[in-house]
C-alpha cells in the first residue's frame, strides 16, 4: 500500500508552526490601526476567519476576492484561505472599479472581503459582479451592506480547520500589476508560495530582525514578506507607504530590513524628515520591481543604509537572483547570482544557452515558479517553454555567474514598480479625439524608474490636446497606467516592413529630451 507524508509545503502550516514555537512573540504591528498581535493571537484570528468563511457555506475551490490596503486583516485573509482551500483573488486597489468587476467576474468570485472606504468599488462590485453572494467589510462592525469582519470573527471558533490541503492545491490568483482580465493571471499553488524561503535566506533573515512591509500585499512580494516573517519568527510592521510615516516607523519600531522600489526610495530621500531620523537599526534595504537608477542606488547607500540588496525575477518566477551587499561591492551594476534551487540562463532566439558575457534573453525556473497562465494556452505557450520561463528580459551572465539586465524584449513598462502593458494604454489613447496613431513607451525617469509616455500622431486636419488625452485615459485606466506625458509628432511612427512600430527608435529620440 502506498504511503504518503503526513504534511507538505503548505502555507497555513507556516503560521501554525510559528504559533506553536513562538506563541507570545509579537508577530504583526498593524501601524495604521495601532494594533499589535502575537503569533498565537494571529493564528487564533486566522482560524476564526477560516471557520467563519466555511460557516457561510464557502468550500475548498470556491473563489473569494479581497480588497484592502496594508493592514493585518490582509495577512489573516491569506492564511485563512490557505487553511481552507478557498482560492483567493487579491484586488489591486489602484485599479479602476470596472477593472475589479472584470477580474471578480472572470475568476468566478462568490465572496468579497473589502476594507471600509472603498465605497465606489464596493458599490460597483455589488451591482455588476452577480456571482458575489457574500460581502464582509473590514473596519466597520455595522456596515450598510454585508457583514462586519470583527463581528464575524467573534461569532466563530479558533480550532484549526479540518480541511485536507495538498501542495498542488491552488492558493490564490496572482495578477501582475498591469493586468486586466485573464491574459496575465495565474494560480499560485501552496507549494509555489511556501517555497519562497531561499530568497529570504539570501537576505540573511533571522528571528532578530524586524521587517517593515510597505509593498502592497495584493501581490506576492508584499504577502511574501508577511509570510516569511512568520516562517522565521520575525516581527513585521505593516504600513502603507507614506515617506514621513515610514521613516518614523523605522526609528520607533527599530526596523532592520525593508523592501522598497526605486520610487519609494526617491521619496524617502526627498523627505524633510530624513536628516533627523535615526536609521541606525536598519541593517539592509532591498529592492525589486523596476530598474534601480544609479543615483537612487548610491544615495540610498549613503543616506539611508549602507547595505543594499536587490533581487531579480518576474512575479511568475519568484526571485531568481539576489545581489547582497557583498555582491554589490564586487559587481555594483549586477542584480546578483542565482539563489538556492533557482536556475538562470541567457539564451539566443532559438533557446540555446549563450556563452558568458553574451547578450540574450533571460530564462529561469525555481520552486516558486508557476507553469502556466490561467485559461490562456496561447500566452502560456509563449512564456513557458521546455520547463523554463522566458522572462522577455535581455541580459548577460558573466564568468562568475553575475546577472546583468540590459532591457526588455517584451512591450512592457515598469513605472514605480507597477507593470504597465503598452497595448492596453494604446487602446485608450487611440480612442481619444484627434488621435490617428500612437505608440506608448517607457522613458527613463529618476523618480519612477520609467514614466509612461504616449507618442501620438494627429489625424489629418485635427489637433491633439495632450491634457485632454490624459484626462480621458484617467477615466478608463488606473492612475499608474495613465500617460504622464503626451508627445505629439508630425511625422508617421517608425515601422518595420511588416508594420510593427520600432519603439526603440522613439525611446532613443525622446529619452534624450527628457
Amino acid at each position: 500500500m502506498a504511503q504518503r507524508g503526513l504534511s507538505g509545503m503548505l502555507v497555513g502550516n507556516i503560521l501554525a508552526t510559528a504559533a506553536l514555537r513562538h506563541p507570545d512573540r509579537e508577530s504583526y504591528f498593524c501601524s495604521g490601526t495601532g494594533r499589535r498581535f502575537t503569533f498565537r493571537q494571529t493564528n487564533e484570528r486566522v482560524n476564526r476567519l477560516a471557520n467563519a468563511l466555511t460557516a457561510l457555506g464557502l468550500v475548498k475551490g470556491d473563489v473569494v476576492a479581497f480588497l484592502s490596503t496594508n493592514r493585518v486583516e490582509v495577512v489573516e485573509i491569506y492564511f485563512a484561505l490557505a487553511k481552507t482551500g478557498i482560492v483567493g483573488l487579491p484586488l489591486n486597489y489602484r485599479l479602476a472599479p470596472v477593472e475589479m468587476v472584470e477580474l471578480a467576474t472572470s475568476m468566478g468570485a462568490t465572496g468579497i472581503l473589502i476594507e471600509q472606504g472603498h465605497d465606489e468599488a464596493a458599490a460597483q462590485l455589488r451591482r455588476d459582479a452577480p456571482g458575489i453572494l457574500h460581502t464582509v467589510v473590514i473596519g466597520d462592525d455595522e456596515p450598510a451592506h454585508g457583514l462586519g469582519y470583527e463581528r464575524l470573527l467573534a461569532g466563530s471558533h479558533e480550532a484549526e480547520p479540518q480541511v485536507e490541503i495538498g501542495e498542488g492545491d491552488p492558493f490564490y490568483f496572482n495578477l501582475t500589476s498591469g493586468t486586466t482580465g485573464l491574459p496575465k493571471s495565474y494560480v499560485m499553488t501552496q507549494y509555489n508560495m511556501s517555497t519562497m524561503f531561499p530568497m529570504f535566506h539570501a537576505h540573511g533573515l533571522t528571528e532578530k530582525d524586524v521587517a517593515l512591509t510597505v509593498f502592497p500585499m495584493f501581490g506576492r512580494v508584499g504577502f511574501g514578506w508577511a509570510m516569511a516573517t512568520a516562517m522565521y519568527g520575525v516581527r513585521n510592521v505593516l504600513a502603507n507607504f507614506e515617506p514621513a510615516a515610514v521613516l518614523r516607523l523605522i526609528e520607533t519600531e527599530r526596523v532592520s530590513i525593508v523592501n522598497l522600489v526605486a520610487t519609494m526610495s526617491a521619496m524617502l530621500l526627498s523627505c524633510d524628515r530624513l536628516a533627523a531620523t535615526d536609521l541606525s537599526s536598519l541593517r539592509g534595504t532591498t529592492f525589486v520591481g523596476s530598474a534601480l537608477p544609479e543615483r537612487i542606488r548610491n544615495e540610498t547607500i549613503q543616506r539611508i543604509c549602507p547595505n543594499l540588496y536587490e533581487y531579480y525575477g518576474m512575479q511568475e518566477t519568484g526571485a531568481l537572483a539576489v545581489s547582497t551587499p557583498e555582491d554589490r561591492a564586487r559587481r555594483p551594476d549586477s542584480v546578483g547570482r542565482a539563489i538556492l534551487f533557482a536556475e538562470v540562463r541567457v539564451v539566443d532566439d532559438a533557446g540555446r544557452p549563450l556563452p558568458a558575457g553574451e547578450l540574450g534573453e533571460v530564462i529561469g525556473r525555481s520552486p516558486n515558479s508557476v507553469t502556466a497562465y490561467w485559461q490562456n494556452p496561447e500566452k502560456s505557450a509563449e512564456t513557458f517553454r521546455d520547463g523554463w520561463i522566458h522572462t522577455g528580459d535581455l541580459g548577460r551572465i558573466d564568468d562568475e555567474g553575475y546577472l546583468f539586465i540590459s532591457g526588455r524584449k517584451k512591450d512592457m513598462i515598469i513605472t514605480g514598480g507597477q507593470n504597465v502593458h503598452a497595448s492596453e494604454v494604446e487602446g485608450a489613447v487611440l480612442g481619444c479625439e484627434g488621435v490617428a496613431d500612437c505608440a506608448v513607451i517607457g522613458l527613463p525617469d529618476d523618480f519612477w524608474g520609467e514614466r509612461v509616455a504616449a507618442v501620438v500622431v494627429a489625424a489629418e486636419g485635427a489637433a491633439v490636446d495632450g491634457d485632454a488625452v490624459i484626462r480621458a485615459c484617467r477615466s478608463h485606466l488606473a492612475g499608474f497606467k495613465t500617460p504622464k506625458e503626451i508627445i505629439v509628432q508630425s511625422e508617421p511612427l517608425p515601422r518595420t516592413p511588416t508594420g510593427k512600430v520600432q519603439k526603440f527608435l522613439l525611446v532613443e529620440r525622446y529619452a534624450k529630451k527628457s
